[in-house]
């Protein structure tokens, strides 16, 4: 099975690579000023490709950015394996690359920055981008060097055929059309992180301040592998030699946010986790807010039920907790979900449009949760919260 699966992968990354593609380039300092430099993924103004041995792979709930489509890969030195942790993110050697590629499907109008705001559709990835009918935003690395991960943002060209180092981010104007909806168009301002928010959402330990993955945690990968259809991403990893410990049972499942197959609870959790739960956590940067709201957290009052917020003020939106059960019009985490006041909105960075449909579902989650918010249930959220 092992020597199968290996011969599946060598496959699939012809598909994508070509013969005479240098190999990926792993640099151990400086900042090379192209994305090219690296070898990971590579344009030629008519396809994205990934190189040999790059792979790609897929969360259960992905982080919200605008309505971008991602396209995510991993390449590890050859012969390393990544160590499995069944709740922080891997320990990847020395020498890893992790690519994520923003991009959105045109819309027909013709114009360069008309865009699609649609749910990203099966195989549109499967081998490589049609940049005929993608628009590339950013591509952002992830390096695992001697002393630490270090952040790389890259911005795309217009002709899509080459990315340049933003280390101060950028803002690319953009005009989000709804496909079910003629007529309706959203203007927004994308923005590129600078180095330093990269290194700010990624650096999830308060303590240490250290940057590491988000997403390639075995909650999020533990799915079926989209460009491998019937099989399951972790077990696929262990058997293609890049991933070690894994269990044979017990690994944990994020569920999909949009599934709703799955449990109100467990999409909304899901969701939070992704969204939230890097700075919202025991460790997080936003551990002295009180509320938690990574996949760990079970405390009803750590996830805001009854808990006045630790700071008042424009956040609060004149609102007293952070969730009122059954009431999401009266819920703080709503109130910053919704807005797009710099000083209230939550996620601070990372958007500059409102998740209609994650609002929708933590709406749904709050009003299905029971009870009110006594004087003494705040009193006890309150105590909790400092």
């Amino acid at each position: 099975m092992k020597w199968t699966l290996l011969l599946i992968t060598t496959l699939f990354a012809g598909a994508c690579s070509r013969a005479g593609d240098p190999p990926v380039s792993f640099h151990a300092q400086g900042q090379p000023e192209k994305l090219s430099d690296w070898h990971v993924v590579m344009a030629d103004g008519k396809r994205l490709r990934l190189n040999a041995g790059v792979e790609p792979y897929a969360l259960n709930t992905a982080l919200f950015s605008d309505y971008a489509h991602k396209l995510r890969t991993l390449w590890l030195p050859p012969g390393a394996r990544a160590k499995y942790s069944g709740d922080a993110a891997f320990q990847f050697p020395v020498g890893t690359i992790i690519s994520k590629t923003f991009y959105y499907p045109r819309a027909t109008d013709g114009a360069k920055n008309a865009v699609l705001r649609i749910a990203e559709q099966k195989d549109e990835s499967r081998d490589g981008l049609d940049l005929a009918k993608m628009r590339m935003i950013e591509t952002r690395l992830l390096v695992r060097r001697k002393e630490g991960w270090v952040a790389f943002p890259y911005v795309w060209n217009e002709e899509q055929t080459e990315a340049v180092l933003a280390r101060g981010g950028d803002i690319v104007p953009l005009a989000l059309h709804e496909p079910k909806a003629r007529g309706i168009v959203l203007q927004i301002d994308y923005m590129v992180p600078d180095e330093n928010q990269c290194a700010g959402c990624h650096a999830t330990d308060n303590t240490s301040r250290l940057i590491e993955p988000i997403g390639p945690r075995a909650r999020h990968l533990n799915r079926d592998d989209p460009w491998h259809p019937g099989e399951n991403q972790l077990t696929r990893m262990a058997a293609t030699g890049r991933l070690e410990g894994l269990p044979l049972n017990g690994v944990p499942r994020n569920a999909r946010f949009d599934d709703a197959n799955e449990a109100l609870d467990a999409r909304a959790r899901a969701y939070l986790d992704i969204n939230c739960g890097h700075c919202h956590s025991a460790k997080g940067p936003a551990d002295t807010s009180g509320l938690w709201l990574d996949a760990a957290t079970r405390d009803p009052i750590r996830l805001g039920e009854c808990k006045p917020p630790v700071a008042a003020g424009q956040g609060t939106g004149d609102h007293m907790f952070d969730v009122v059960p059954g009431q999401p019009d009266d819920s703080i985490l709503v109130y910053r979900m919704s807005s797009l006041d710099p000083g209230a909105m939550m996620p601070e960075v990372g958007r500059t449009t409102v998740h209609a449909e994650g609002v929708a579902l933590v709406r749904d989650w709050i009003k299905a949760w029971l009870g009110t918010c006594s004087s003494s249930a705040s009193a006890r959220s309150a105590a909790v919260s400092n």
